[in-house]
This record gives structure tokens, C-alpha cells and sequence, in this order.
């Protein structure tokens, strides 16, 4: 395999599996490992760099400001909350990531956390530590066998946290508003018609949305008070998704086991102090966003990302964008078959600039034997008659139509 045509930058602003980029370093592409930055000193280290690889490393509209040659940001992970998706949008950045390759760690964490609340786990073994004995207060749990879980969402971490809980024999039911009655039955669950009927019917509800404008605060005083005395509120998604009031004053109320593994004020770095009063509750248990964080789940997303990061070096391909419009403003489609002759393309896209017609795609294919092409543009606006005769008129070009 050949090396890469000129030096791309790579800058991996967050710890990934030992490694992952070996084969990158030896075809060529310059990859500078910094997890020591942070949001603040992120800018300053921009410039220079194509490809921004992240995990948890806040990406401001600063840091892209500074990014004088960045073409592409890799987040590795499911979620793209922690980059101004926005801001890179508006320099023509593409941000991807790295879907459904933490899938399994997240369900097995939501599993434990349901299993460490019906059994009290961390409690046992605080006073275990400290030299207690009591086995009469911990000898009182559920079980989990034929209660009612409710997923909120049913993504791949949902539907692995619906299989490990079918295991357990859970009765399983799930919302969400894509969900069809065929695949809620391929999968075994019940779908329920409304978030409502699913709050008020289970014994368990676990979230399992992705955070986005539409699921921000989605979850508040109402639903939470819709959950039955003694249910069990498990959130590894994102805090956000739920009114953190609301959810504090629930809790502090008794009325329900809370399991979460996200928090509203949650330190930037790896270590630091914790001040959110919901995780000091009794009776809520909670991890220190760790969902995705097994071995098996950071070897696959660093496989996802590193893959990414090849895919765009050596092909211009783009994996997982999650800030392409998938469906522009076209008003209509223009066809010019040609000689594949070198400027005629050049002549065509400049008669629509003097139009002032806008290309949002364009395809161009070659013909068996090389001699003719077609190519088919989709315009933000209907050229007038007058540049489509202009077109048709120039040399090299076979024909023009307007679809």
C-alpha cells in the first residue's frame, strides 16, 4: 500500500486504546496524541490539523475558530453533545461518530445498576467494610422476575437491554416513536403507545435516547410522577433528558430507587470534586459516567474511529456524518450530457453562478470508453430559459434538460 499523497495531521485529543492508530503513523499521517488538552487549550492546538479525533474533550465554536485547516471531527463514541456540531456545520466541517459500538456496556451497566438497587449491593458492602453485620435488612429485595420494564427509546443499547432482561425474566415493553408493532415483536417487547401509559404501567423505567433538541427535558414533574411508589428510575443516557429538579425532588421525596449513571454537574476531567446533591441520596445509586468504559467497548469504538479516520484520508469518504442535510432544497434537476473534455463542467457550474443558481448536489458518470458523460445537477433554483440555451450551446456539450 502506498503512502498518503502530502501530510495530514491527525490530533487524538483523548486516550484510546494503546495502539489504535499504528498502522496510520506507518503509511505516513503525522498523529499527535494529547490527552492532556482541555476545552480551554484545545484551540491553540488546532491549527495545522485535519482531523480532530475526541471522546469526551469539550470542542467549542472557539476551537473551531482557531482550526484553520480541520476538515473533520471524529468523536469516539455514540453522542455528539460534547462538539458545537453547529459551529462545524457552518465552516463545513464534518462531525462524525461512532454509533452502537458501546451498545453492550451500557445495557450491562444498566442491568447492574437495576441489580444493585434490588439487592442494595453498595450498602452491603459499605457495612461489610465497616465491620457490620446485617443480614436482616438486606434480606429484603423484590427479585426481579416478572416485574414490568419500560424502555424509553429502543435503539441498540435498548434492545441489548432488553435481551439481558428477558434472561431475568422480566416482562419488557418499550417506547418509542419509530418503534413499529413488527419489530417490538421480533424483539419480544410490548410497544407501548405513549410515554404516559409506559411510566404509569411499569415497575422499571431505564432511558435510552440519545440528547438532541426534541429529548432535552423530555423526561419531567409529570411523567416522573406518574412512576409507581417503590419504582425503580434508571437513566445511562444522557442528564439532560431529564429535569433535574424535578428528578431531585422525586427522589428526595422517597418515592421511587434511582439508578444513574449521569449527572447534571459532572467534573470535566477524569477526577475532581462532586457537589450534585441527587448522588448523595439513599436511595440513589450512582456511577461516575461510565457506561461505555469496558475494555471490549473502547477496543471497538477505537477499531470505529480509527476506521473513520482511514476512510477520509485515503478515500474522502465519510463515515457516520451526523451533520449532512440529507435532503436539500432542490427545485429542480439539470442533465448535461457531454465529452468528457477537460472544462466543460467548469463552463456549466459558471453559467449557474452568473444565474445565481444555487448547486446543492451533483454526480458526474463517464461512459464505457471514455468519450461521453452525464451529469446531473440538482439546483436550489430553475436556471432561466435563457442559460439553459446557453448551455446547449456550448462547446462540448451534447444536450441539456431540466427535470
Amino acid at each position: 500500500m502506498t503512502g498518503p499523497k502530502m501530510t495530514a495531521r491527525v490530533l487524538v485529543a483523548d486516550k484510546l486504546e494503546e495502539g489504535a492508530f499504528r498502522d496510520l503513523v506507518a503509511q505516513g499521517f503525522e498523529i499527535i496524541e494529547r490527552t492532556d488538552l482541555t476545552s480551554e487549550s484545545l484551540p491553540a492546538a488546532l491549527p495545522g490539523v485535519k482531523v480532530l479525533v475526541v471522546r469526551s474533550t469539550i470542542v467549542t465554536k472557539e476551537a473551531i475558530a482557531a482550526a484553520d485547516r480541520l476538515a473533520l471531527i471524529v468523536r469516539a463514541g455514540s453522542g455528539t453533545n460534547n462538539i458545537d456540531v453547529a459551529a462545524a456545520s457552518a465552516r463545513g466541517i464534518y462531525v462524525s461518530n461512532c454509533p452502537g459500538r458501546n451498545s453492550v456496556a451500557v445495557a450491562e451497566l444498566t442491568l447492574g445498576l437495576l441489580l444493585a438497587i434490588d439487592r442494595r449491593l453498595p450498602d452491603n458492602v459499605a457495612d461489610l467494610r465497616r465491620g457490620k453485620w446485617d443480614k436482616g435488612s438486606y434480606s429484603k429485595a423484590k427479585g426481579l422476575k416478572g416485574r414490568r420494564l419500560g424502555l424509553v427509546g429502543f435503539g441498540a443499547i435498548a434492545q441489548e437491554v432488553a435481551r439481558r432482561a428477558q434472561a431475568f425474566e422480566l416482562e419488557v415493553q418499550a417506547y418509542a416513536r419509530t418503534l413499529s408493532d413488527d419489530v417490538a415483536k421480533r424483539f419480544g417487547v410490548d410497544r407501548s403507545t405513549s410515554l404516559d401509559e409506559l411510566f404509569e404501567s411499569s415497575d422499571i423505567v431505564s432511558l435510552h435516547v440519545p440528547l438532541s433538541k426534541e429529548t432535552r427535558g423530555m423526561i419531567g414533574a409529570a411523567l416522573l410522577g406518574r412512576l409507581k411508589r417503590g419504582a425503580v428510575f434508571l437513566n445511562t443516557a444522557r442528564a439532560e433528558v431529564v429535569d433535574q429538579v424535578a428528578l431531585l425532588e422525586v427522589a428526595k421525596a422517597g418515592k421511587i430507587w434511582v439508578g444513574t449513571d449521569v449527572f447534571a454537574a459532572e467534573p470535566e476531567g477524569k477526577s475532581g470534586d462532586f457537589s450534585d446533591e441527587l448522588g448523595r441520596l439513599p436511595n440513589v445509586y450512582g456511577s461516575h459516567h461510565i457506561g461505555a468504559s469496558t475494555d471490549q467497548a473502547q477496543h471497538e469504538i477505537a477499531k470505529a474511529a480509527v476506521g473513520h479516520v482511514r476512510a477520509f484520508l485515503e478515500r474522502g469518504e465519510v463515515k457516520d456524518s451526523v451533520n449532512i442535510l440529507h435532503a436539500p432544497p432542490v427545485q429542480g434537476t439539470l442533465v448535461v450530457r457531454h465529452l468528457d473534455r477537460v472544462g466543460v463542467l467548469a463552463a456549466v457550474l459558471g453559467a449557474l453562478r452568473n444565474d445565481d443558481v444555487n448547486v446543492e448536489t451533483m454526480e458526474n458518470v463517464i461512459f464505457a470508453g471514455g468519450l461521453a458523460a452525464c451529469a446531473r445537477i440538482k439546483v436550489a433554483q430553475r436556471p432561466q430559459a435563457a442559460t439553459i440555451e446557453h448551455l446547449a450551446g456550448l462547446e462540448h456539450v451534447i444536450s441539456v434538460e431540466l427535470l
